[in-house]
């Protein structure tokens, strides 16, 4: 689909939930975007607080509003109900506790324009204690502006963020894309099916949305610890490794195993100190389910990730807890020590004998750094 002169009309789905305090911020960022063409689709997931009256307020004064009425059914059924109301040429998506830059859409849009890809996507910083930090890894993945296909740049697979892109309707109609439902973590099969399905996609360097964390528990990325939580991780892992495996490259594959997959298991790690046998069980089978016989050693994973990760796939819970309690007292990188394999960390307490020296052991950049 070309564009005319006339700038095209951007559909923005906001899902809300139970958000009174973040959603005011959220919905004045969109609506002040340097772009004007906008249509604003919130869908009220069936919020108990006044969610839904802040949204309703918002559609009475801007025409470009609208709101959408539902039962809880959850993030991704909200975002699929909104997609059903979305009018515009272009689709985008926005959650309801974040806020948007003024020029993040004009600048997506000017980049979807000059490359005639499928879709674009931008960098990400994360707001935190109120700071604004890029993540290095999202500044590597998103430089330079450029355009791809997904074997050319597959390391973009660990961009799996809806809100950060600006879609095609027509490529998203075409490619049946959907977020799946009833489970969390659901941007990264969807994300992942748009990369592999796109005959080309924009990437642009510039910080296009601000995500915040939020540690009060509300937010679903803060549960980790609940076996919930590790049963729909696994699921979306299986759900995107499989739409990877379909499209049939060993290059995308292998750095989607290597450097996508295993991307935000440190976070899961840090959990082990105290979980459940059932849930230490949970994480055991989905380590040996993904990466088997290879172990995590093998992966793009930090120095002591891979080493927690290879005790992990062993089954040695005593020792990846010990690994962790020492990382979280300590902070920072673990001791380095000479060996006869050359140089590699070593963590007091375990017995470097016992463990593959593939776990234990620096690469050259980490040498260097």
């Amino acid at each position: 689909m070309k564009f005319g002169r006339r700038a095209p009309l951007i559909s923005v789905v906001v899902p809300v939930y139970d958000v009174e305090a973040y959603l005011p911020e959220a919905l004045d960022s969109v609506l002040a975007q340097t772009h004007r063409e906008l249509e604003v689709v919130v869908v009220d997931d069936g919020s108990t607080d006044d969610s839904g009256r802040i949204a309703d307020a918002y559609a009475a004064r801007d025409p470009r509003v609208r709101v959408v009425h539902t039962d809880n059914h959850g993030l991704g059924a909200a975002r699929n109900e909104g997609i059903r109301h979305a009018t515009g040429a272009l689709l985008t998506f926005a959650d309801s506790d974040d806020v948007v830059p003024p020029d993040s859409y004009r600048v997506l849009l000017h980049q979807l324009r000059r490359t005639g890809g499928d879709f674009v996507t931008g960098s990400v910083a994360r707001w935190e204690g109120g700071q604004l930090v890029e993540p290095p890894w999202m500044r590597r993945l998103h430089r330079p502006r450029a355009a791809y296909f997904i074997e050319q740049h597959p390391e973009i697979l660990g961009d799996v963020f809806a809100w950060n892109k600006l879609f095609r309707r027509s490529f998203w109609d075409d490619a049946g894309l959907a977020w799946p439902e009833g489970i969390r973590y659901e941007d990264q099969p969807t994300t992942t099916r748009a990369y592999i399905a796109s005959r080309r996609f924009g990437v642009v360097p510039d910080v296009v949305y601000h995500w915040r964390i939020r540690h009060d528990g509300t937010s679903i990325t803060q549960q980790r610890s609940s076996l919930a939580d590790l049963r729909d991780r696994w699921q979306t892992k299986r759900m995107s490794l499989a739409t990877v495996r379909d499209f049939g490259s060993d290059k995308v594959t292998r750095v989607f195993v290597d450097k996508v997959l295993a991307g935000d298991l440190p976070r899961y790690f840090t959990e082990i100190p105290g979980c459940s046998d059932e849930w230490w069980g949970l994480l055991v089978a989905g380590v040996r389910e993904f990466w088997g016989e290879r172990t995590l050693a093998g992966s793009g994973l930090p120095p002591v990730q891979r080493l927690t990760g290879w005790l992990v796939g062993q089954d040695r819970r005593a020792d990846a807890e010990l690994v962790m309690r020492y990382v979280a007292e300590h902070g920072g990188p673990v001791p380095r020590v000479p060996s006869p394999q050359g140089p590699r960390i070593d963590v007091p307490g375990l017995d470097p004998s016992s463990v593959d020296p593939a776990a234990l052991a620096l690469r050259d950049h980490e040498l260097r750094g």
